[in-house]
């Protein structure tokens, strides 16, 4: 099989997609989505993607875009644009989880400055902010009462994004200093870790300096991250879930899945296990 991975930064995980990829048989080439343009206007070629694409950009909207037009002109990616396209916002991911009644933080949602502080008592403080898009954990603030929401809405006011002037609120849940990570490729749980914070930092994750460390999840969370991921369009995806006080619950769901920390605490090759799910749907 022809196969080509978009990246728009060439880091371990594409290197080891390929390296497995090479592994099994197949004929790889890692595209920088950089270098691509597209005249729209006429019928754009594929063939120089081979059989099938691996999307793998950073940038939730360079990903986004290229994906929407290479499946335009018939190409397969995974994962697919309506996949990505709930997953890179946390409005429309959580909206999917919920209708497929998986378990999540207690959200609300406010259209305007208007209306944050009566959202917020519904939440209660404190209470978690978080921009609609984006990752790494990037400008996710808590508040812990009423004064720190509103330094907060200031500074989001100051912003010239209209969509920083709507908020996502979200329960702190109270859980231990970890989350979980679930690497998963199809209908299968690739991998499973806890993510444990770092010093001094409540978030977990491993881009701000958090650590893995494998666990054997139960039959009754795998159900529930297997059906997180059918609720979002399925594929190859990062899971996140949190242990609260009423059981777990899943606050995210990652379309282009990072996995070295994982990685680095799991026996077997995750990479692996993403090229031979990526084999089997692209052979259908």
């Amino acid at each position: 099989m022809k196969l080509s991975i978009l990246y728009d930064r060439l880091r371990w995980e594409e290197k080891t997609l390929a390296d497995e990829a090479r592994a099994s048989g197949h004929d790889v080439r890692l595209v920088d989505t950089r270098s691509l343009h597209f005249d729209i206007s006429r019928r754009i070629r594929t063939a120089q993607f081979g059989d099938g694409i691996l999307q793998r950009c950073i940038s939730h909207y360079r990903a986004l875009f290229s994906t929407r037009i290479l499946e335009s002109a018939g190409a397969r990616v995974i994962n697919e644009y309506s996949v990505a396209e709930v997953c890179g916002n946390k409005l429309a991911s959580t909206l999917a989880l919920a209708r497929a009644r998986v378990p999540t933080p207690k959200t609300v949602v406010a259209l305007s400055t208007d209306s944050v502080e009566e959202a917020a008592r519904k939440v209660r403080f404190p209470l978690v902010m978080k921009p609609f898009t984006g990752s790494w954990g990037r400008m996710v603030s808590v508040a812990k009462d009423r004064d720190a929401l509103s330094s907060l809405v200031e500074l989001r006011e100051e912003m010239h994004n209209p969509l920083e002037h709507m908020y996502y609120l979200q329960e702190f849940v109270r859980r231990p200093p970890r989350d979980i990570r679930a690497v998963v490729t199809g209908d299968e749980v690739a991998a499973c870790v806890y993510r444990n914070a770092a010093k001094g930092d409540w978030r977990t994750n491993v881009a701000r300096g958090g650590t893995s460390k494998a666990f054997k999840p139960s039959a009754r969370l795998v159900e529930m991250i297997l059906k997180a991921a059918e609720a979002v369009g399925g594929g190859v995806l990062g899971v996140d879930a949190m242990e609260s006080e009423g059981g777990h619950v899943i606050h995210e769901v990652n379309s282009t899945v990072e996995f070295r920390g994982a990685q680095a605490a799991t026996e077997g090759s995750i990479a692996a296990k993403i090229v031979s799910h990526a084999a089997r749907s692209l052979r259908k």
